[in-house]
């Protein structure tokens, strides 16, 4: 299936036929200057589809090729989300001019950490590094240098950032995603999949020319190096503090025992996953603890009879999840319903909790989104919004370019961010416009009178 490109007009109409079969017809993207040839399916890598390394000789000589290649390394992983526990990776691919494309089954190893060595100061180019690092990470495997497409699409300003649609815009290539959701974990894995998974680097080599192509004559490549570096000085994220917290719907629980309900479902279903090794949805989803901890049913006909409670193991596993329930209702100390925070309240309150805070965001807002705007970025990679709403809601105790500019350093803010935000920030919150006067709530209506007797 060829992905939506964007709105294109054909340029250079042929004279006749000859000049047709000679010449390569060219389309005008939206948002470009220069022509881009007509989209072209890439249905096949041009080495063929790569075998599958699965065997520990295999992997070395996949390593001595990839030391043995020259400039950067396309690399992209495959999970099982949705399938699987965890994030974890179930194919690796790795493509360097010189060494060709590699498709590794991770599985059979304990780690890649022989394929992390072969790319020793070797750039790696990732789509959306923030989602394939962390299981790389768990494989032994870090860059020492990252040009990651996705972000860098996005500082170049281009209308759509996926990995087809930028490469399409740019190369003219359609590149089809249909198993980008498929179960990784499957073996053997069938051919069809592998082809797209080779794709899936076939390219990134000549796109990264391309964005460096465009972040240069915008004056933004240093901004994507600075991004780039940001994410590999954070390295990898803390295990998450309360996990079971982030149970969807779990904001329509008020009540503290039902919520002890929820973590002790949460925390059995993780454990049953784990050993199972399968996604916690496949068990019972999200809804069914939530809908099992506001009934806090006590029987097993009452746990099933329960609406909302439904899933693969719900009836399987009814006793193990009226135990846990069981276990909250004889529990004595219950977890809280919101752990402490020093995030800034929603800034729906603002005007009612602090009227100054209030007009300080709603000044400073529009006037990030009007430098994004002239720098054709978005005004989330300008300044992320939370370190806007928390240095508002606390500014520095004396307001100036340079005390909003430490205040960001210390949020996080790379400093490109810093020298085109702190500027913008001062002058909003020096000189705040005032908050638009309150709308009057509208007059309760007056009671019916009472008929005569």
């Amino acid at each position: 299936m060829t992905p939506q490109i964007p709105e294109i007009t054909t340029a250079g109409a042929f004279q006749n036929t000859t000049e047709a079969a000679e010449t390569p017809a060219h389309i005008t993207v939206e948002g470009f200057d220069s022509l881009v040839p007509e989209v072209i399916d890439l249905d096949a890598p041009r080495d063929g589809v790569p075998l599958v390394i699965e065997t520990q000789s295999g992997l070395e000589r996949c390593a001595a090729a990839l030391a043995a290649g020259h400039g950067p390394a396309g690399v992209d992983a495959e999970r099982a989300s949705g399938f699987r526990y965890g994030q974890r990776a179930f194919l690796v691919q790795i493509r360097r001019e010189g060494s060709g494309t590699w498709l590794i089954d991770p599985e059979p190893f304990g780690d890649l950490r022989i394929v992390n060595e072969a790319l020793s100061g070797v750039e790696w180019i990732l789509h959306a590094a923030s989602q394939d690092l962390p299981c790389l990470s768990e494989l032994g495997m870090w860059p020492d240098k990252l040009f990651d497409t996705e972000l860098a699409a996005r500082l170049a300003g281009l209308p759509r950032v996926g990995l087809a649609a930028v490469i399409e815009q740019l190369l003219g290539f359609g590149l089809a995603k249909e198993h980008s959701a498929a179960d990784w974990s499957t073996r053997p894995l069938p051919e069809p999949w592998l082809r797209y998974a080779a794709l899936d680097v076939e390219v990134l080599t000549e796109l990264r020319e391309e964005l460096i192509e465009l972040l240069v004559a915008d004056g933004k490549l240093d901004f994507a190096e600075q991004e780039f570096a940001a994410i590999l000085e954070a390295g990898q994220a803390p295990p998450r503090v309360d996990p079971w917290r982030k149970t969807s719907g779990l904001h329509q629980i008020r009540d503290r025992r039902q919520l002890a309900a929820v973590r002790e479902l949460w925390l059995e279903r993780d454990s049953l996953a784990q050993k199972r090794d399968v996604a916690p949805g496949r068990l019972i989803p999200d809804s069914a603890l939530v809908a099992a901890a506001k009934a806090m049913p006590s029987t097993v006909p009452q746990l099933l009879g329960t609406k909302g409670f439904h899933g693969r193991a719900a009836q399987r596993e009814a006793p193990r999840w009226l135990r846990c329930i069981s276990t909250a209702r004889a529990l004595e100390e219950l977890p809280p319903l919101h752990l402490p925070t020093n995030a800034p309240p929603p800034p729906r309150v603002w005007a009612d909790r602090d009227p100054e805070a209030a007009a300080r965001l709603a000044t400073a807002r529009p006037k990030l989104q009007a430098k994004a705007e002239e720098l054709n970025l978005p005004v989330e990679n300008l300044l992320t919004p939370d370190y806007l709403r928390r240095v508002a809601w606390r500014p520095p105790a004396e307001i100036s370019e340079d005390g909003v500019a430490e205040e960001l350093q210390n949020l996080g803010a790379r400093q490109w961010q810093i020298e085109l935000a702190a500027p913008l920030i001062a002058e909003a919150f020096l000189n705040p416009a005032p908050l638009p006067d309150k709308a009057p709530k509208a007059a309760a209506p007056a009671a019916a009178a009472e008929p005569a007797n």
